[in-house]
């Protein structure tokens, strides 16, 4: 009876030590992302606000307060669960599709997801009145607009698509924008929504290139053509199903063309290297202190430059590092990404330098300045790091600390005593020829085996250095080339290039096996070779060169991407 009672006083202690650790530990607020799918938008025209978190947030959210300013269409919530490199990533989506009530500057509101809450931001919101000269009986048809129309050589221009339709479509084809003299590169997913036109409700789908011209002077980017089987309202069958389909009629609708007057860099500019771009920085880092390195250890150092509105094969060289025989350089292949968004490309370059210093001293790095062209602003900049200052200090050597010997007396030594054996001593005459013996079977061992090293390793060794020669040797020549407008070489270049790496022997192969801009570019240099026609027109090697570097880039993405490896670099 003791005993029991005594159970009924612990279990309460028991059962708070058993909730307090099953009671899950403290977890900090998770971040909420919100973004809109596209900046500005019209009245009267729907768009979605998305709202990410990569952990799982206090609660359900609660949009009540986006109801002041917009007017809350449907909503969805998805996620999805990751698994690379061994360990395991969650990102949330809730997207709201709404429509604005105001125009002018309107602010997204914080939403709050329990105790966890998002950032307000803000969007733009113009009149909705589009396209008032449209006829409204249009039940299909296409818009397209491209900005700026007078840009400047190799810069950006936003060229956007929008479908309108009324009807419902059964399929579709749209052909792409194609440019002889630009880069164009689709960017991000097509957005949908709905709007109106003189009073009449569309279903819109839009999407946007980034075009970069790459000749100045009048540039047309001629019209799109859309063929779509609309199915039939007037029509219906009176009993639908498999024998009786709807009715559908073929319809082909263009959009009108448009002509960019594209303006060479201004003659102000003197540089080497043209980049326009929208925004750019360049920065460094350090792998530990670069004013106390030491002689003989590594020091590893990172510059990197982002731009927004360019491509990676616009970006240069980060240049050299300007050391010396006591500071030897050790550069590392750089990183090279590219992101698309709704607002553009953006470009990335990353360049690591590892430096050893064989003497102390002070060190002097000179200044790194990559002058660009701000389409915004419409003015020349430079992105500088200043001179870097290194300090290296000599590294010594510590004393090896002398153990203390306490004296001992005479007396307090005992004389030894040798363990008495009856077997006699035991000759030690042949040890030195045991000795001889073995060291020439050791140094016959040796040269046997350095006699008769497998050949084949140093040959695959020998071969595969070869080859990194010989391609690099290949790109420089290609560069040359390129750079002197010498078809001819860069052919030859071409072919060694394909034939080392995909075992190719003529242009056309090269191309098939490149992606699309790098294809044109060969099969326009095929063209300049051998085809009877344009032979007045001189061909311009930069714009080959510069795909094949960015082709290069893709690839190296694209291994990375199947190896299962984390994205290196997100604006």
């Amino acid at each position: 009876m003791i005993k029991l009672y005594q159970a009924t006083l612990f279990l309460p202690l028991i059962l708070l030590n058993l909730a307090l650790f099953l009671m899950p530990p403290h977890v900090a607020a998770a971040s909420i992302i919100a973004s809109v799918d596209r900046n500005p938008v019209n009245l009267d025209e729907s768009f979605q606000i998305i709202f990410t978190a990569t952990e799982t947030p206090d609660d359900d959210p609660d949009f009540s307060p986006l109801e002041q300013d917009f007017s809350i269409l449907n909503q969805s919530q998805s996620s999805n669960l990751s698994w690379i490199n061994g360990q395991s990533s969650k990102t949330m989506q809730w997207t709201v599709n709404v429509m604005a009530k105001n125009t002018g500057s309107l602010v997204i509101p914080a939403i709050q997801f329990g105790t966890d809450t998002s950032q307000p931001i803000t969007i733009m919101v113009a009149n909705g009145a589009v396209n008032k000269n449209l006829q409204i009986d249009e039940d299909l048809f296409l818009e397209v607009n491209a900005t700026p129309e007078n840009p400047y050589l190799q810069a950006q221009v936003i060229y956007t698509l929008r479908v309108y339709t009324r009807v419902d479509i059964a399929q579709a084809k749209l052909n792409e924008p194609e440019l002889a003299d630009a880069v164009v590169e689709k960017l991000d997913d097509d957005s949908n929504y709905n709007t109106q036109v003189n009073g009449v409700s569309y279903s819109v789908t839009e999407r946007k290139y980034a075009v970069f011209p790459q000749k100045s002077g009048a540039l047309t980017i001629h019209p799109l053509v859309l063929t779509a089987e609309v199915l039939s309202s007037s029509n219906r069958p009176l009993f639908n199903g498999f024998f009786n389909p709807q009715l559908s009629k073929t319809k082909r609708v263009e959009s009108k063309a448009i002509t960019l007057q594209v303006k060479p860099a201004p003659a102000s500019f003197t540089e080497k290297h043209w980049l326009p771009a929208e925004q750019l920085e360049l920065t460094q880092q350090w792998s530990g202190d670069r004013q106390a390195m030491k002689v003989g250890e590594p020091l590893t150092r990172t510059l990197t430059l982002q731009a927004k509105g360019t491509t990676v094969g616009q970006l240069p060289e980060l240049g050299n590092t300007g050391t010396n025989e006591q500071l030897k350089s050790y550069p590392d292949q750089p990183v090279l990404k590219e992101q698309k968004n709704a607002e553009g490309l953006s470009a990335y370059r990353e360049e690591k330098i590892a430096l050893i210093p064989s003497k102390a001293g002070d060190y002097t790095l000179p200044a790194i300045a990559i002058p660009w062209f701000n389409t915004q602003t419409q003015k020349m900049e430079t992105a500088k790091i200043p001179e870097t200052a290194i300090k290296v200090v000599a590294v010594l050597d510590e004393p090896t600390p002398t153990p203390k010997i306490k004296p001992i007396k005479p007396s307090q030594v005992e004389p030894a005593t040798l363990p008495q054996s009856s077997t006699p001593p035991l000759n030690n005459d042949y040890w030195p020829w045991v000795s001889l013996f073995l060291v020439l079977g050791w140094l016959g061992t040796f040269i046997y085996f350095v006699t008769k090293r497998p050949a084949q390793k140093l040959a695959a060794k020998d071969t595969n250095e070869a080859a990194e020669i010989h391609y690099k040797d290949i790109i420089k020549r290609l560069k040359k080339a390129c750079n002197e407008n010498n078809a001819i070489a860069a052919k030859n270049a071409l072919l060694e290039w394909g034939r080392q790496q995909f075992n190719v022997t003529s242009l056309g192969a090269v191309a098939m096996v490149c992606d699309a801009r790098l294809r044109n570019e060969i099969l326009l240099l095929n063209q300049a070779l051998y085809s009877n026609e344009n032979k007045t027109e001189k061909w311009v090697g930069k714009r080959l060169f510069q795909a094949f570097t960015e082709n290069k880039a893709r690839a190296k993405l694209a291994i990375a991407e199947d190896n299962g490896l984390k994205p290196l670099y997100r604006l």
